[in-house]
């Protein structure tokens, strides 16, 4: 599950990048998706120290 959490981080921190780089609504929408990989990155992460311990 880290595995998955990171590489959903990775992905969340490029697509924001991509995202500031597009114009108009397509770049909104592309942040949106971005951040809602990153939010879902940060939520495998804790889930995986919380089954951990």
């Amino acid at each position: 599950m880290r595995i998955i959490g990171i590489l959903l981080i990775i992905v969340g921190i490029v697509g924001l990048i991509l995202g500031g780089f597009m114009l108009g609504d397509i770049g909104i929408a592309a942040m949106i998706g971005a951040t809602s990989g990153l939010l879902s990155g940060i939520g495998f992460i804790i889930s995986a120290k919380r089954i951990n311990n």
